[in-house]
């Protein structure tokens, strides 16, 4: 049995789609249910979190998702090579996914993390873990539109890719009478 390329495509898009909407899922569950018992009251509150965070947290769960992504828009993008009407949405996806979740997170969230959650107990003020509890509040809603964004523009390769593949099977490409149809994919 031979799957097709087309068929593959399918697939990867619809796991980099899955992906990409469990990280923002999951940052979306952050800001709700962890961020305002974990930030809500600095420096106690930081306190109750290491206790709490024991077993498992968001460093357990985000980390192998966010691999995930990016090696499924890295293989998205070479099964889409050669479609250029799908290869720059998935692109797009990856460099928002990469700025806002990676590295955004390794040059604010990291050293930040380190303050709160690594260094000993006393070593900083209140005062001090306050305006970092604050900050990392703050620049969360950058993870957070960076996973909303590249959630919708995964999601927009796929619905193209079907679309496109469901005109070619119905004998459509894109000359002629289905100009009008085929222009709706650009």
């Amino acid at each position: 049995m031979q799957i097709s390329r087309s068929t593959l495509t399918t697939a990867v898009l619809i796991v980099l789609v899955w992906s990409s909407m469990m990280s923002f899922g999951g940052v979306a569950a952050e800001t709700v249910m962890l961020y305002p018992n974990i930030f809500g009251d600095a420096p106690a509150s930081l306190d109750r979190a290491r206790e709490f965070l024991v077993a498992g947290g968001p460093s357990d769960y985000f980390p192998p998702l966010g691999a995930t992504v990016v090696l499924t828009c890295l293989t998205a993008t070479a099964f889409t090579l050669r479609e250029p009407r799908l290869r720059w949405w998935i692109m797009a996806a990856a460099g928002v996914f990469i700025a806002c979740e990676f590295l955004f997170s390794v040059l604010f969230f990291w050293p930040r993390n380190e303050i709160m959650f690594v260094d000993p107990v006393g070593t900083h003020s209140p005062e001090y873990l306050r305006q970092v509890a604050q900050e990392f509040v703050a620049g969360h809603w950058v993870r957070l539109a960076g996973g909303a964004v590249t959630s919708a523009l995964a999601l927009t390769a796929l619905l193209r890719w079907v679309r496109m593949r469901t005109l070619a099977s119905n004998g459509h490409n894109g000359a002629s009478g289905a100009a009008g149809r085929a222009g709706a994919l650009r």
